[in-house]
C-alpha cells in the first residue's frame, strides 16, 4: 500500500512496516571540504558507501540518503557548505525499511489534517519545533491566544 498523503497514513498496529524511497548520492568535492561534508550527510540521515580520492585535490564521495532528505535543501547546503565547489547527483536506489510517524499539527486542541506530515522519528522533535514556530509568525494575531501544538500520536513534542 503507497500512502502520499499524510490524511491516509495507517497506525503501527495495522501495517508490518514503513518504508521510504531512498537515492543514490554521489558528490564530487575538493578535499578541505571533507569534514563539513561527513557532518551534512550525517545530519541528512546518509549512509557512507564510499569515499574515494579521485587525485590529490578531489574526492568522490557515495552516499545513501533518503529522498526527502535530499530534495528540500540538500543541494542548498551543499553549495553553502563547500563555496559553491562541490557537485551533487543522485539516482534512485529504491525503498527501504524505516522508522516513520505521522506528524499532526493542532490549533486549539483540533488536528488540522491540511497540516499533517510524515517525518522520520529521529527528526521529530526539530520537525515539530520549526513547524510550531513557522505557522506562529504565519497566523496573525488575535483578540484571544491560540494554542499551536505539533504531536505525535498523543505525545505533544512542541508548543
Amino acid at each position: 500500500l503507497e500512502v502520499s498523503n499524510p490524511a491516509h497514513w495507517l497506525t503501527r498496529d495495522t501495517v508490518i512496516e514503513y518504508q521510504e524511497p531512498m537515492v543514490r548520492g554521489t558528490i564530487i568535492t575538493p578535499v578541505e571540504y571533507l569534514s563539513p561534508l561527513l557532518e551534512l550527510c550525517y545530519e541528512r540521515r546518509g549512509e557512507q558507501t564510499s569515499i574515494v580520492n579521485i587525485d590529490q585535490n578531489r574526492l568522490n564521495m557515495q552516499y545513501i540518503f533518503p529522498l526527502n532528505e535530499v530534495v528540500v535543501d540538500f543541494f542548498d547546503a551543499l553549495k553553502g557548505r563547500t563555496s559553491g565547489y562541490a557537485s551533487f547527483d543522485y539516482e534512485d536506489a529504491g525503498y527501504r525499511a524505516s522508522d516513520l510517524v505521522k506528524m499532526s499539527l493542532l490549533l486549539n486542541g483540533n488536528a488540522v489534517e491540511e497540516l499533517g506530515c510524515i517525518v522520520h522519528v529521529s527528526k521529530a522533535r526539530d520537525q515539530a519545533k520549526y513547524l510550531v514556530g513557522k505557522l506562529k509568525e504565519e497566523l496573525p494575531r488575535q483578540q484571544y491566544g491560540i494554542a499551536i501544538q505539533a504531536a505525535v500520536g498523543s505525545k505533544i513534542f512542541a508548543r
